[in-house]
């Protein structure tokens, strides 16, 4: 959502094979505009969830925007982009990420992405490795890996009847309250830390028309696989970011997972005091850990 992104920055849109996929991208003072199109491209994907969108990587990538041309999506069926009435499934994600890549950028291109996003942006680089430079991935996970699933907080028969899905989806992702609740408890380490500006972002992406088709196909697990399953074909340098107390994904299983790949997988940090999504809660430590990496 617009409101919501740094200054200087502003939306564009291509089109992907399920609809109208919007970005955001340094367009406006204080970056140098007319340079724009000759920096390296830096692309961020973020997590699913309810109410997720780009805003969730909006603290940290104005720090790349004078050395990278930033594209911070929202991903179909989310944020601002298309909401089709649809039953998402991980192919979808994976062709409209590559969709949107080969519109979007004339070289490989160096990835940030987070959670099961970032897991499938590891799948993606093994079918097409020729899209992608480098990979930078905060907690990283198929929500089933070692075939041990995540724990799903409510049963699938309720989320599969008419109205009852709308009812739950309401409850659970629409008010200020529920919303607030899932930052502190489930996303951050630190619940001191979820301002009214995060709040606000998650609940307007959430309230968005057919929003709900996304998310509940997210917490029904359709978009669940087992990352280790796929992680040894990977051959993309990649590095790993870790909140020490990240729920959903714990490092314990982070580890585990970067152990299969060894030479791929080029390093390991784990980030103090920060759950699953680092970048949102100590965007600081995040920087700076990618400052490392994305030196021009």
């Amino acid at each position: 959502m617009l409101q919501f992104q740094p200054p200087g920055f502003g939306h564009k849109v291509i089109h992907t094979s399920l609809g109208a996929m919007v970005y955001y991208t340094q367009t406006n003072a204080p970056w140098a505009i007319a340079d724009v199109a000759d920096l390296p491209p830096l692309l961020f994907l973020h997590n699913f969830g309810g109410g997720a969108s780009a805003y969730e990587w909006s603290k940290v990538y104005p720090a790349f925007a004078n050395t990278h041309r930033v594209l911070a999506p929202d991903l179909i069926g989310w944020g601002e982009s298309a909401h089709p009435v649809w039953d998402y499934q991980v192919r979808d994600y994976l062709t409209t990420i590559a969709e949107f890549i080969t519109q979007t950028c004339r070289q490989p291109v160096k990835v940030v992405a987070s959670s099961l996003t970032a897991a499938l942006t590891i799948r993606l680089a093994i079918k097409q490795p020729d899209l992608f430079q480098g990979l930078f991935l905060s907690c990283p996970s198929g929500f089933d890996d070692f075939g041990q699933g995540v724990a799903r907080r409510l049963p699938l028969p309720m989320l599969n009847v008419p109205l009852l899905d709308n009812l739950i989806y309401a409850i659970g992702a629409e008010n200020e309250f529920a919303v607030r609740n899932f930052l502190q408890n489930f996303l951050f380490a630190n619940p001191a830390r979820v301002s009214q500006e995060m709040v606000e972002a998650y609940l307007t992406s959430a309230q968005q028309p057919n929003a709900k088709f996304a998310a509940l196909a997210f917490l029904r697990g359709d978009l669940y696989f087992d990352l280790s399953l796929y992680i040894q074909q990977l051959q993309i340098p990649t590095v790993f970011f870790w909140g020490e107390a990240a729920q959903f994904s714990s490092i314990k299983l982070g580890r585990r997972l970067a152990n299969l790949n060894i030479p791929a997988i080029r390093d390991f940090y784990a980030i103090a005091n920060a759950g699953v999504i680092p970048h949102l809660e100590l965007p600081e430590v995040v920087i700076g850990l990618l400052q490392q990496y994305l030196r021009v």
